[in-house]
């Protein structure tokens, strides 16, 4: 007996698409007003959509800013991950580069490092999984780069691995954090000093 692959319900994509463009209006608003002064329905306008069609998809804020702290971490691991998934020697803080670039011209960082001070209900919890996240995949890329280049740290990779988490957060903070020269620079150093510690 054959098994015929699952048939998906009617509208179902539509509303995927819908929560995506609601979760990316969040993300953009997030970035202009602050959790505290983004709205509901400053999101809806953003998005396209009806107020009402994200109390649907989200209950209330916290449980918008809940799921967008998921979503904007997936996204930026997942994307870290393949920054260095077919990385040469010859090219890996190259292309390490072009992904923190993309992650700062995208604001998603500044985004999850606002939603840290944000005190509502289940957002708390959420950024702390998002950050031990985030820790993982950088530990993983310091590993990957210093593998890479045929180096080993005389310092544990965690503590790279947080070292670059933080220089990641306090760049898109700063007045450098859409990416360009300067920020360009402070990468560069960075991972001269890092280098630095190889045994």
């Amino acid at each position: 007996m054959t098994t015929l692959p699952p048939v998906p319900l009617p509208g179902a994509r539509a509303r995927a698409d819908a929560t995506e463009r609601i979760l990316k209006a969040a993300a953009t608003r997030l970035a202009i007003s602050g959790a505290s002064a983004m709205t509901m329905q400053e999101v809806a306008e953003e998005a396209g959509v009806s107020k009402g069609l994200i109390h649907y998809h989200f209950q209330d804020k916290d449980t918008l800013l809940v799921r967008l702290v998921g979503w904007i971490t997936e996204g930026l691991v997942r994307r870290e991950q393949a920054a260095l998934a077919r990385s040469t020697p010859h090219g890996a803080i190259d292309d390490l580069w072009r992904w923190l670039e993309a992650e700062l011209a995208r604001g998603h960082v500044r985004a999850l490092v606002e939603l840290a001070g944000w005190r509502g209900g289940g957002v708390r919890p959420a950024t702390a999984e998002a950050m031990r996240m985030r820790r993982v995949a950088a530990t993983a890329s310091a590993e990957r780069l210093f593998s890479l280049l045929a180096l080993r740290p005389r310092v544990p990779a965690v503590l790279l691995g947080d070292l670059l988490v933080a220089f990641v957060d306090g760049l898109a903070c700063s007045p450098a954090g859409t990416g360009g020269a300067d920020a360009r620079a402070a990468f560069d150093v960075l991972w001269l000093a890092l280098l630095g510690l190889a045994e």
